[in-house]
C-alpha cells in the first residue's frame, strides 16, 4: 500500500525489494517504470561492473540537465555487488539524479552498506499466498491451452502438489507446470490433456526447499527448531529438523545446537537431556549421513518432551 500512495504522489523513493525467489520483485520494478514514465535502465549485480554503472549515470545527468526525465536504474541481484560498487551509487541517489530499485533475496541488513540502505526504503516481499498461487497456476493453464489450442488443466490432487512444491515460488510453479506440459503433451492427441498427480510426480522428483546454508533461511529454519523444542512441540521440531537435513545442512552443526539447547532450555529439570544430546553429536561423527539423522530425531524429540528450566 505505501508503495502505491507514492506512486500515486509522483513520489517513488528508491527501494530495495527484499523477499525470497519467485514473489514479483522484479515484475513489480518494471510496473513501477511503466506507471512513472521514467527512463528504465537494466542491470544485473552479477554481470555489471563499476564502469557500467558510472556510465548509466552520467546518461542519466545529461538527460536530468537536458530533458528533465527521470531515470530509474533496476539492479537485479543488489547483493552480489561489492562494497566499493555500492559507494558509486550513493552520490546519484543522493542527488536525485537517480531513483534505484534493487531486488535481493538476502538480507540487506547483512549485505548492503549502511549508507546505501539510509537511502533506500525498504520493501519486504513475502511468499505468495496459497489463492494466488491457484490464480497464477490458472492463467498459465489458459494462456497454454489458447496456444496449443487444446484444453489443459490439472487434476486437484496434482495442483496441491505442485503448489506444497512451489511453497509460494511463482517461478517455479510456472517452471515445473511448463516442463510437466512438455513431457506429457506428445503422448496425448486427446482434445482435452488432464496432468494426474502420477505424472506432475514423475516431473518433479524430489522436493527442492528454499534453503541456504550461510543465508537468511539458514537462520530463519534453525531457530523455528529452537523455538519448536522450547515450545515442546514434537512435531513442528521434526519438521524443521527434516527441513534441514533434507536440504543438505551439516548434520554437526544441528548436533551443537541440540547440545546447547539441552542445557540452555531444560538444563537441570532433566540431566538427561546433555547425555542424548551429546550421545547423537557422536553419532553423527561416527556414522555421517543419512544413518545419523535418526539419532538426531531421537535427540529433537527427547528434548522437546522434556520439561523446560526457564
Amino acid at each position: 500500500q505505501p508503495l502505491r500512495v507514492l506512486l500515486q504522489l509522483d513520489a517513488l523513493p528508491s527501494c530495495i525489494f527484499w523477499g525470497p525467489p519467485g514473489t514479483g520483485k522484479t515484475t513489480v520494478a518494471k510496473l513501477l517504470a511503466q506507471a512513472t514514465k521514467a527512463r528504465f535502465v537494466e542491470l544485473s549485480a552479477v554481470t555489471a561492473g563499476v564502469s557500467d554503472l558510472r556510465l548509466v549515470m552520467e546518461e542519466a545527468r545529461r538527460r536530468q540537465d537536458h530533458y528533465q526525465e527521470r531515470t530509474i536504474l533496476f539492479v537485479d541481484e543488489i547483493h552480489r555487488f561489492s562494497k566499493s560498487q555500492q559507494d558509486v551509487l550513493l552520490p546519484a541517489i543522493e542527488m536525485g539524479v537517480i531513483i534505484l530499485i534493487g531486488t535481493t533475496t538476502e538480507n540487506p541488513s547483512f549485505e548492503l552498506n549502511n549508507a546505501l540502505l539510509s537511502r533506500c526504503k525498504v520493501f519486504i516481499f513475502e511468499k505468495l499466498p496459497t489463492l494466488a498461487m491457484e490464480e497464477i497456476v490458472e492463467r498459465a493453464l489458459k494462456a497454454e491451452s489458447k496456444r496449443v489450442d487444446r484444453v489443459i488443466q490439472l487434476e486437484s490432487e496434482a495442483q496441491g502438489a505442485l503448489l506444497r512444491v512451489a511453497d509460494g515460488d511463482a517461478r517455479m510453479a510456472l517452471n515445473l507446470l511448463e516442463v510437466a506440459i512438455q513431457y506429457l503433451l506428445p503422448s496425448s492427441k486427446a482434445k482435452e490433456l488432464t496432468i494426474p498427480l502420477e505424472g506432475l510426480q514423475s516431473v518433479l522428483q524430489r522436493t527442492s526447499f528454499l534453503y541456504d546454508k550461510n543465508g537468511e533461511a539458514h537462520y530463519n529454519i534453525i531457530s523455528a527448531l529452537h523455538k519448536s523444542v522450547r515450545g515442546s512441540d514434537i512435531d513442528a521440531a521434526l519438521y524443521w529438523l527434516a527441513r534441514m537435513l533434507e536440504a543438505g545442512e551439516d548434520p554437526l552443526y544441528v548436533a551443537r545446537r541440540l547440545v546447547r539447547m539441552a542445557v540452555e532450555d531444560i538444563g537441570l529439570a532433566d540431566p538427561q537431556a546433555i547425555v542424548q544430546a551429546n550421545a547423537a553429536a557422536t553419532a553423527c561423527q561416527l556414522l555421517g549421513m543419512p544413518e545419523c539423522n535418526l539419532h538426531l530425531a531421537q535427540a529433537t524429540i527427547y528434548l522437546a518432551r522434556a520439561p523446560k528450566s526457564r
